[in-house]
């Protein structure tokens, strides 16, 4: 499908940058004109998007994670973050609520709340070669605005 804008960013996995994937994506979503709960809601799935790369599959390593947005037709936000690290085993298990691989003090809600907070999900992983998440947002169009 044809984007009418887009953008990639990359940068290392340190946590640091967790916080800067999600102000460059909300500045990025503001051309839709988001409400505050939608754009609330796609910070916070980018957040738990970019915190599972730096958490789970880079662990004990520095890699790079990749973010590209890109806005298409009917007003949908199109989010992708991918990383290329250890890649999740069984995505199936990896998606329901309170499971982790992070140890005790991870909440094991990532993806639950990355599916709860916007319109599409789909999860991409190869063991040993990364992961990839995919998801969408529509943004409801106000009074006339393009």
């Amino acid at each position: 499908m044809k984007s009418e804008n887009e953008m990639t960013l990359e940068f290392p996995s340190k946590s640091a940058n967790e916080s800067f994937a999600r102000a460059a994506v909300a500045c990025f979503a503001a051309q839709l004109d988001p409400n505050m709960e939608e754009l609330n809601d796609i910070k916070t799935a980018v957040s738990e998007a970019v915190t599972n790369c730096i958490v789970h599959a880079y662990r004990d390593t520095i890699g790079m994670i990749t973010v590209r947005c890109r806005i298409l037709p009917e007003h949908v936000l199109d989010i992708l973050v991918k990383d290329k690290g250890c890649g999740i085993e069984n995505i199936e298990q990896a998606r329901k609520p309170m499971f982790s691989t992070g140890g005790a003090d991870r909440s094991g809600m990532g993806f639950t709340i990355m599916e709860s907070f916007m319109s599409d999900l789909k999860v991409a992983s190869k063991p040993g070669k990364g992961t990839t998440v995919h998801m969408k947002r529509r943004i409801v169009k106000r009074g006339g605005k393009a």
